[in-house]
């Protein structure tokens, strides 16, 4: 533990009361930067509770919001780290691409080419033909695998023309794809945020902690800590619309290398919307079974249906799938 709070400065604040412990600990995605923990818990709350209720465990879900200020409350706490993505020099001067280095800017080729050859691999995707014929102004021999780097400009240009990114023009295009992905980045090669986004969650891990639940970015950002810090074994680790299985870029980017089950978690369930282009690859039980315990459980075969906004994480949390376990973690 004393590794931790030196590595993680804000975990010292656990020492002073002044970060609480949660048994629920949330973990939000990208593009949350104008958000704070608060702001995020009043929406997620009752999403959450939510997914319980529907799941069949009223009592739960109303300790968790409907009285969540009685004694009997369940504490749920968002870590919330978006403000960091606005400090001058981590995310830069507006949306663009243009001031990335190198490596950051093959990230962001990789991650948009990944999603494009998902949507076209797919032929029940709703942007399955689109991706094919984009794919093939790309690469004339029209195959999904193999593409030749891009520059990355021109793969993005591509991908925003899926459905999924919502239309509206550049400013929807800067909103829903740029910016995600110049935090991904920076997340992934930047290890000074890297750590700090860590501290935050684990400012709010106790032995109390049942559940960490993360979305998007913060799937990855939970993973990695359940992987590597957590001094006590978790009950359960929920990762949903998660781009764990983009391999090129964030499985083989992630700490620590290889890759493998999380060990600190005694149960781990991953569930994806099958139209969530963050969620490259749904079943993640082939790329994380190494060193899995012979106790643990990892759960990666559920997909939800979350409409129009396949990645939003409140739809998420508000399905029986997510609710489910979550309450069975609860109940132990």
């Amino acid at each position: 533990m004393d590794k931790i709070l030196n590595k993680y400065p804000l975990a010292f604040e656990l020492l002073h009361g002044e970060v609480s412990v949660s048994e629920i600990v949330l973990v939000h995605g990208m593009a949350q930067e104008q958000e704070t923990a608060d702001s995020l818990e009043e929406s997620w709350l009752p999403a959450l509770a939510g997914g319980i209720r529907v799941a069949g465990y009223a009592d739960l879900a109303d300790r968790i919001w409907r009285n969540r200020h009685s004694g009997d409350r369940i504490e749920v706490r968002m870590a919330a780290y978006g403000d960091l993505f606005l400090t001058p020099g981590v995310q830069g001067s507006g949306d663009d691409l243009d001031d990335l280095g190198s490596l950051e800017h093959a990230v962001a080729e990789s991650v948009t080419a990944e999603w494009l050859q998902r949507a076209a691999e797919r032929e029940d995707h709703p942007d399955h033909k689109t991706a094919v014929r984009e794919l093939g102004f790309l690469n004339p021999t029209h195959e999904t695998q193999g593409i030749k780097e891009e520059a990355a400009r021109v793969m993005i240009n591509a991908a925003t023309r899926l459905s999924w990114f919502g239309g509206g023009g550049a400013m929807a295009v800067a909103e829903r794809l740029k910016k995600p992905l110049r935090q991904v980045t920076a997340y992934l090669t930047d290890q000074a945020l890297r750590d700090e986004i860590q501290s935050r969650v684990l400012a709010h891990v106790g032995p109390e902690t049942k559940v960490i639940v993360g979305h998007s970015l913060g799937s990855v950002v939970a993973y990695e800590i359940v992987a590597q810090h957590l001094p006590t074994r978790l009950p359960l680790l929920v990762t949903l619309g998660s781009p764990l299985g983009l391999r090129s870029i964030i499985y083989d980017r992630l700490q620590p290398q290889p890759p493998g089950y999380p060990e600190g978690a005694r149960r781990w369930v991953n569930i994806a919307d099958r139209n969530d282009l963050v969620a490259a690859e749904p079943d993640l039980t082939g790329l994380f079974e190494r060193n899995r315990p012979t106790d643990a459980i990892l759960e990666s075969r559920w997909t939800v249906d979350n409409g129009a906004e396949a990645h939003k994480g409140e739809y998420y949390l508000g399905k029986r799938e997510v609710g489910r376990p979550i309450a069975e973690a609860l109940s132990e």
